[in-house]
C-alpha cells in the first residue's frame, strides 16, 4: 500500500504562483515515477508533469516553461511549481506515483486548483 498526501492547491489570480506538494509513504520502495495530472470540468484527466527516479521529466506542451516539476527522493515527495498561472489551468490536480509492482499505479486524492481572470 501506498499512501499520498497532497497539499498545496488554492484560489490565485491569473499570473500568480502556487506549489504543490505530494508526499508518499507506505511501500515506496518499487516507486519508478512520480506525477501530476489535472482534470478540468467536462474534460478528461490529462498528464501535466512527470518525473523519474533518475530525474527525468515530461511535461504537457501547455505548461512548458510555467512550470516545474521536481522531487526529494530523501523525503519521497513530488513537487509541482506553478508560476505565470492561467485561467485554463484551473482544475483538480492529482499526484500520481507509477511502480514496479502490483497494483503499479496510485493517485491522490486531488486538490483543487483555481485561477481566477
Amino acid at each position: 500500500q501506498v499512501q499520498l498526501v497532497e497539499s498545496g492547491g488554492g484560489l490565485v489570480q491569473a499570473g500568480g504562483s502556487l506549489r504543490l506538494s505530494c508526499a508518499a509513504s507506505g511501500s515506496i520502495f518499487s516507486i519508478v515515477a512520480m506525477g501530476w495530472y489535472r482534470q478540468a470540468p467536462g474534460k478528461q484527466r490529462e498528464l501535466v508533469a512527470a518525473i523519474t527516479t533518475a530525474g527525468n521529466t515530461a511535461y504537457a506542451d501547455s505548461v512548458k516553461g510555467r512550470f516545474t516539476i521536481s522531487r526529494d527522493n530523501a523525503k519521497n515527495t513530488v513537487y509541482l511549481q506553478m508560476n505565470s498561472l492561467k485561467p485554463e489551468d484551473t482544475g483538480v490536480y492529482y499526484c500520481k506515483v507509477d511502480m514496479t509492482t502490483a497494483p503499479y499505479v496510485y493517485w491522490g486524492q486531488g486538490t483543487q486548483v483555481t485561477v481566477s481572470s
